[in-house]
C-alpha cells in the first residue's frame, strides 16, 4: 500500500535558486506500511506508539527514580542501529464548555470558563531500525535536499521480523509497573483519513492528531513558516550548552517546603510547563559503542598533540579522557543523542515574545539557549515519523543512556474522567476537568468504599468544596441529606427546590414522621423507625424497654394505620396518633385486659403530652408541609439553634436517621449522600455515634456516600468516633491547607495514614489559590483547584456578609436564582476572587 500525503509546496533556498519550488511528493521519504510499521525509501523501519505518562505534580522522588530506571532498562535493550524518537506535542486550544447540563449553575460555569486556553499534550514514541547499509546523514546530505530510490532492504521481510521482535521487548519493559502505558498507533492514526489528520500530517502541518486536514505551504527561508504559523527551533545538541549535572528529577520550588520536596522531571520546563504551542523532540541513537570509543580516542590524541597551541585543546582532551574512563569503568557503552524544541505562533503572540518564552524555559532547565537557524529545516524533516534515520550526525552529541534519559519529557497534564462525570475541579493551572471520586476508583480498585472525610481549618474552603460536590451529585440524579450547623447549604437547597429544616422562634423546626405518601403502604422498616422514635420520646437512655412494651407499641402503630385506612379524612401526624391512642387503642387495651405493669398507657400518654397540640413541642411532629422526604432529592437539617437542646436535638437526630435509612433501602439503584458538616460532634454526644459507624460501614452497599466534615486537628486525633469508625472507612480524603501544622504534622500524618508523597503534596496546598488535596485510597493523590463561577461562588459562600447579602437579594427578587443573577451584575458584587470561607 502506498502512502498518499496532501501535496504541500516546499519553498527551498538550501542549495537551490530562490524561486525554485519542490513538490512534497517528490521529496517524501516514506515508501509504504507493513504490519503497522512505516517503511522508508532508504530501508528504515519505524513503529509508532502513543504513550500515557504520569500526571504532573503527582509523583514522588522515588517514583521519578523508578521512572528513570524503566526508561534506562528499555533503551538498553535496543541493539546497534536503532533510533528512539520521543515526540511530545503541546498545542493550545480553547475550552468550549465544561458541562452539558442546562441548569443555572452549569450554564454559569460554561460562561465562566469559555475561551480559557489549555495545553493539550500527546506523547508519541517512534522506534526506528536503520538499514545497515545506509550512509550516515548530515545537514548537507539530508534527504530533504534530494530524491531517493527505494532501497532493497525496504522489501526484506526478515528485516521487519527482526525489528518487531526487538520492539516488542522494548514495549514490554517500558510498560512494566503502572507508570507508563503504551499502545501502537493504527494505520489510520498514522496516515490519516479524509476527515482527520494522521501523525504524519500532524507533524508536517503542526496540528493536533485527529484535527481536520489542512493544505498549507511550508517555507524555510527567509523565515521558517508552515501556513500562517511562524516557527522557531532551539537545539540542545552541543555539550557546551548542557548543564554540568543532570538528574532524574528536579525540585519544584513553588510547591516544595523546608521539609518536603515536590519534584518534576528535569526538563519539565521544556514540556508541559512551557505554555505555548510547541513540540519537544528527543532522539537517542544506538550506534557502534566500540567504534565510537575508537573515534573518540583518535580525537583525544589529536587534541593532545595540539595542546601546546591552545589551552582549549588540552581541556577537550581531558574531557574526552574522562568520558572514556567512565564508559570503561562503569561498563556503559556510549550512545548519541539530540534534543530540540520547535515552537510556533499563529498571531496570538509575536515571534519575539515566543522567542523570549522558549529561551527562558530553556534557561530555567539549566541549558544555554541556542536558536537553530542553519539546520532547522533538516531537524524538522528528521522529526517526521519514519524518517528518524535522517537526524543529522553533526547535530548529535556523545553521552550515556542514563544521562540522556534525564532529558526525556516524563509527565503530562491531569487527565479528567469525562464531562459531567463526578465533580468539576481545575488542575493547578486553572484548567477545568472532571474528577470521579466514587464510581471509577471502586471499579479500578483504587478504593473499596465511598466514605469521605473532609478536613481543614476555618476559612480553608471545606463547606465551599462540599457544596460543589453535593451539587454535582444532585445534578447527576443523587439524593442529598445534609446535617449542618452553620447554614452553609441554604442557598443551594433553595436552588435545588429542596426542603430546608431549621429552628426559628417564629417558625420552629417541624417534621411529620407519620406521613406516608399516597399509595405507600406501611412496611416493617417504617414501623420499626416509628417504634424507636416513640420509645425514645417515652423512655430515657437508662430506663428499660420491656418486651411487652415493644409489643404494645407495635400494635399501636399497626392499629393507627388501620384506623387511617378506615378514616381517610384523618391527617397522619402525631396529633391524630395521640388521639387514636387516647381513645380507640385505650379501649382495646382495656378489652384485652392488658395490665399497666406490662404497658402503662397512661404514663405513655402523659410523657408524650408535650408533643400533642397545645403542648410545649406540639410543632415538632405535626408538619403539614415538606412532607415527602423520601422523594425530595435535597434535604438540609440545620441544627445550630437546637444543638444543645435536651429534647429537640435527640428527636431531630432520630428523624434524620429514619429519613436516610428509608432512602437508603427504598431507593434502589439511586445514589444517596449523607453529609454531616461540623455537626458530627454534637450528634455523637446525642447517641448517634453508632449510626455514623453504621453509615460508614454499610451504606456503600446501597450506593450511598457518607461525608463527614471536621475542622480541628484534635477532632481527628482524639475522637474515637472519627478515628475508628470514619477514618478507617473513608477511602476518600479531602484535605485543605495544612501548612500551619507543618511542625507537628507527624501525628496528623499517622492518623490519616498519609505517605511521604501524600505529605509533600498536602503541604504544597495553597488556600489562597483555592487548592485542595484529594486522596483516593492512598493510591491516587492530587492537588486540585476548586475554581467556581461567580454564580456558583455566591450559591456556596459561607462568609457572613456575603451570605446575608445573597439571602437579601433572593427575597428582594423573588427567588435564589434571580437574586444571584442580579448580585453578580451588581457594582458591589461578591465574586469568585474571594478566598473561600467556611
Amino acid at each position: 500500500m502506498f502512502i498518499f500525503i496532501l501535496a504541500s509546496a516546499v519553498l527551498l533556498e538550501l542549495k537551490v535558486p530562490k524561486d525554485e519550488r519542490r513538490d512534497l511528493k517528490d521529496l517524501f521519504p516514506l515508501y509504504t506500511m507493513e504490519q503497522g510499521c512505516l517503511l522508508s525509501k532508504q530501508g528504515d523501519i519505524t513503529l509508532c506508539l502513543e504513550l500515557t505518562l504520569p500526571e504532573l505534580f503527582t509523583d514522588s522522588t522515588e517514583e521519578y527514580e523508578q521512572l528513570h530506571g524503566i526508561w534506562v532498562k528499555a533503551i538498553t535493550l535496543l541493539p546497534k542501529g536503532f533510533v528512539m524518537h520521543k515526540k511530545d506535542m503541546f498545542t493550545k486550544e480553547a475550552v468550549a464548555k465544561v458541562s452539558g447540563e442546562q441548569d443555572f449553575l452549569s450554564l454559569s460555569a460554561n460562561s465562566h470558563f469559555k475561551g480559557r486556553t489549555k495545553l493539550r499534550h500527546r506523547s508519541f514514541l517512534m522506534l526506528t531500525m536503520q538499514n545497515p547499509s545506509r550512509k550516515p546523514s548530515g545537514s548537507v546530505s539530508s534527504n530533504l535536499l534530494r530524491k531517493h530510490f527505494i532501497e532493497p532492504a525496504a522489501l526484506d521481510s526478515r528485516f521487519l521480523t527482526d525489528f518487531l521482535s526487538h520492539a516488542a521487548r522494548f514495549e514490554r519493559v517500558l510498560s512494566e509497573g503502572s507508570l507508563i502505558k503504551s499502545r501502537r498507533l493504527t494505520e489510520a492514526e498514522i496516515l490519516g483519513t479524509k476527515d482527520k489528520n494522521g501523525l504524519l500530517d500532524s507533524h508536517l502541518n503542526l496540528l493536533p492528531l485527529g484535527s481536520s486536514p489542512l493544505l498549507v505551504d511550508i517555507q524555510f527561508k527567509p523565515d521558517f513558516t508552515i501556513g500562517a504559523k511562524k516557527v522557531v527551533t532551539y537545539s540542545l545538541s552541543d555539550t557546551e550548552d548542557l548543564p554540568y549535572n543532570v538528574a532524574s528529577f528536579k525540585r519544584y520550588d513553588k510547591y516544595s517546603t523546608d521539609k518536603t520536596i515536590l519534584p518534576t522531571s528535569f526538563v519539565a520546563s521544556l514540556g508541559i510547563l512551557l505554555d505555548c504551542d510547541h513540540s519537544y523532540e528527543q532522539f537517542i541513537v544506538i550506534g557502534d559503542g566500540p567504534q565510537t570509543l575508537k573515534a573518540l580516542d583518535q580525537k583525544r590524541r589529536r587534541m593532545q598533540s595540539l595542546s601546546l597551541s591552545g589551552r582549549e585543546n588540552a581541556i577537550s582532551a581531558d574531557a574526552i579522557t574522562d568520558f572514556m574512563n567512565e564508559s570503561i569503568s562503569k561498563g556503559m557503552p556510549p550512545i548519541k543523542a539530540h534534543f530540540h524544541i520547535q515552537a510556533w505562533t499563529e498571531g496570538n503572540m509575536s515571534l519575539e515574545e515566543l522567542d523570549t518564552k522558549v529561551a527562558a524555559a530553556i534557561s530555567q532547565a539549566g541549558f544555554r539557549p541556542r536558536r537553530e537557524d542553519l539546520s532547522a529545516a533538516q531537524l524538522y524533516w528528521a522529526g517526521l515519523p519514519g524518517n528518524e534515520g535522517e537526524i543529522p550526525g553533526n547535530e548529535l552529541f556523545d553521552t550515556f543512556i542514563p544521562q540522556a534519559t534525564c532529558l526525556l519529557s516524563m509527565e503530562t497534564a491531569y487527565r479528567g474522567d469525562g464531562m459531567d462525570i463526578g465533580t468539576r475541579f481545575c488542575d493547578r493551572n486553572g484548567i477545568p476537568l472532571w474528577l470521579d471520586m466514587y464510581d471509577k476508583p471502586r471499579k479500578t480498585g483504587l478504593t473499596s468504599n465511598m466514605g469521605t472525610l473532609v478536613c481543614g481549618s476555618s476559612g480553608g474552603g471545606k463547606s465551599m468544596t462540599v457544596n460543589h460536590i453535593l451539587r454535582s451529585q444532585f445534578v447527576q440524579g443523587g439524593h442529598i441529606v445534609v446535617v449542618d450547623i452553620g447554614g452553609s447549604y441554604k442557598a443551594q437547597c433553595e436552588l435545588s427546590k429542596g426542603y430546608y429544616f431549621t429552628y426559628e422562634e417564629n417558625n420552629p423546626i417541624k417534621f411529620n414522621p407519620f406521613y406516608l405518601p399516597k399509595g405507600t403502604l406501611l412496611d416493617t422498616e417504617k414501623k420499626e423507625s416509628l417504634k424507636s422514635l416513640l420509645a425514645a420520646l417515652w423512655k430515657q437512655e437508662n430506663e428499660d424497654f420491656t418486651r411487652s412494651e415493644y409489643v404494645a407499641l407495635s400494635n399501636a402503630v399497626a392499629g393507627y394505620y388501620n384506623y387511617l385506612t378506615i378514616n381517610p379524612h384523618e391527617f397522619a401526624c402525631f396529633d391524630s396518633f395521640y388521639e387514636y391512642l387516647a381513645s380507640d387503642y385505650l379501649t382495646l387495651l382495656e378489652k384485652q385486659g392488658v395490665h399497666e405493669r406490662y404497658f402503662d398507657v397512661h404514663n405513655f400518654l402523659y410523657v408524650l403530652r408535650p408533643y400533642y397540640k397545645g403542648g410545649e413541642f406540639d410543632f415538632l411532629l405535626n408538619a403539614k408541609q415538606n412532607l415527602d422526604l423520601l422523594n425530595n432529592r435535597f434535604i438540609v437539617i440545620e441544627l445550630d439553634a437546637i444543638k444543645d437542646h435536651p429534647i429537640l436535638f435527640p428527636v431531630v437526630t432520630m428523624v434524620v436517621m429514619e429519613l436516610f435509612i428509608s432512602k437508603m433501602r427504598k431507593l434502589e439503584g439511586q445514589r444517596k449522600v449523607l453529609c454531616v458538616d461540623e455537626a458530627w460532634a454534637a450528634i455523637a454526644k446525642a447517641g448517634m455515634a453508632a449510626f455514623l459507624k453504621y453509615a460508614f460501614k454499610t451504606i456503600r452497599k446501597f450506593n450511598g456516600i457518607p461525608i463527614v466534615i471536621t475542622q480541628e486537628l484534635d477532632d481527628l486525633v482524639d475522637s474515637p468516633v472519627i478515628k475508628e469508625a470514619i477514618i478507617n472507612n473513608a477511602d476518600i480524603k479531602i484535605l485543605m491547607d495544612m501548612r500551619k501544622y507543618q511542625n507537628k504534622f507527624d501525628k496528623l500524618q499517622s492518623v490519616l495514614g498519609l505517605s511521604e508523597k501524600g505529605k509533600a503534596l498536602l503541604l504544597s496546598v495553597n488556600k489562597e489559590n483555592r487548592e485542595i488535596f484529594i486522596d483516593l485510597g492512598g493510591q491516587s493523590m492530587k492537588v486540585f483547584k476548586n475554581e467556581l463561577s461567580p454564580e456558583e461562588y455566591l450559591a456556596y459562600t459561607t462568609e457572613g456578609k456575603e451570605r446575608v447579602q445573597v439571602l437579601e437579594y433572593a427575597r428582594k427578587y423573588g427567588s435564589m436564582e434571580a437574586g444571584i443573577k442580579v448580585l453578580t451584575q451588581s457594582p458591589i458584587r461578591a465574586d469568585n476572587s474571594h478566598s473561600h470561607k467556611d
